[in-house]
């Protein structure tokens, strides 16, 4: 499998792929990136991006590629609707759109977010905007499309990019997953789950925490 990667200098990105670095079928892993990533590892590559709302430019490096991991995104805290929209949305249906012309025959996985509002009528602006990119992105002549929604994800220790509050609130974590396995899995688990998906298919297009949780038990 050859694998292409958004995301990466996120805790989420970085995290699918250390998984993927782990994983003996997955070849070669493109990572799409503003800025060198720094990770050091032989099936490990940069594609640096000036613009991702339009990658065009790129597209005789992206061909050849089954799947894209796509980890790219931001919070809504601190954004306007309009801002969180132009990142949530339109960039990911700009890559989205240039990839599945190269590679029509690729499997497209999306993180979402638990909440995520499909109906797109929510009161919850940021829910519908992940709800409509998830939709539309359901609309394009992918080989198949998978949209993730994680909850809270339990980081993985060494890796650089660990958002800070995670060292205040880890230890937490196995009481938390007792009581709530509905909204609690691992970055880990993400990961695992997500390459999975990737080279076996699911039942569902749209993979709530439950179902990360049990995909990634069959790795």
């Amino acid at each position: 499998m050859k694998v292409i990667i958004t995301g990466v200098t996120g805790m989420v990105g970085e995290g699918v792929l250390h998984q993927c670095t782990l994983d003996t079928a997955i070849t070669e892993v493109l990572v799409l990136t503003r800025k060198p990533s720094g990770y050091a590892h032989p099936k490990v590559k940069d594609l640096l991006v000036p613009n991702f709302y339009d990658i065009s430019a790129l597209v005789s490096q992206l061909s050849g590629y089954d799947d894209c991991l796509f980890c790219l995104g931001t919070t809504s805290v601190g954004k306007s609707d309009e801002e969180f929209y132009k990142i949530a949305y339109t960039l990911t249906m700009s890559v989205a759109n240039t990839l599945v012309k190269v590679n029509p025959a690729m499997t497209f996985c999306y993180i979402s977010g638990s909440g995520t509002d499909s109906t797109e009528k929510g009161l919850i602006a940021w829910a519908r905007t992940k709800g409509k990119t998830e939709n539309d992105l359901l609309k394009l002549p992918f080989k198949a499309i998978y949209n993730f929604r994680p909850g809270y994800l339990h980081p993985i220790a060494g890796l650089k990019n660990t958002l800070s509050m995670y060292k205040y609130v880890s230890w937490m974590y196995p009481f938390l997953r007792l009581i709530g396995p509905k909204y609690f899995s691992t970055l880990a688990d993400l990961g695992k789950a997500m390459i999975y998906v990737s080279k076996h298919g699911y039942t569902k297009n749209t993979i709530e925490v439950a179902d990360i949780n049990a995909i990634a038990k069959k790795v």
